[in-house]
């Protein structure tokens, strides 16, 4: 049995043991042409200017999918339901503060046309042109799966 560092299976990442770990959830919502909405982390927040996927921290005893129906309507004004959201990955990432853990979800029904409701920049993205966008950390390592599977 070979270990990560002879397959290069394992990447850089380091779990620092001790950082609270923060569930959040997210989804890649596609539209008919493939491309992928990505939401600008507005001035005030933490990694404000970063574009991520959209989505938000579960509340208290809330479910990923019914989180993600709740924060896209409050964030997008979009309604979706639970059965149109897929399981695609997750990410598991520390930052200096705390281990984040998301589940990222697919989408391609929903009820609206997508806009900031909190007044953050959206874009519609190609999975092939999503590197050139600054991202979380965390969102990074999905890009290849959404290039693949997109």
């Amino acid at each position: 049995m070979m270990d990560g560092d002879d397959n290069g299976c394992y990447g850089q990442q380091v779990i620092t043991p001790g950082l609270p770990l923060i569930f959040v959830v997210a989804v890649a919502m596609v539209d008919l042409d493939g491309r992928v909405l990505m939401a600008q982390r507005p001035e005030g927040k933490s990694m404000a200017g970063l574009w991520e996927f959209p989505g938000g921290k579960l509340e208290d005893g809330e479910a990923p999918e019914s989180a993600l129906v709740r924060e896209l309507k409050e964030e997008l004004g979009v309604d979706i339901t639970e059965s149109c959201l897929a399981p695609l990955t997750f990410a598991s990432h520390s930052y200096e503060k705390f281990q984040l853990f998301m589940p990222l979800y697919a989408c391609r029904v929903w009820k609206g046309e997508p806009h900031g409701a909190e007044g953050q920049n959206l874009k519609w993205v190609y999975p092939t042109d999503m590197p050139k966008l600054p991202m979380p950390e965390a969102d990074i390592p999905l890009i290849s799966l959404l290039r693949d599977l997109i």
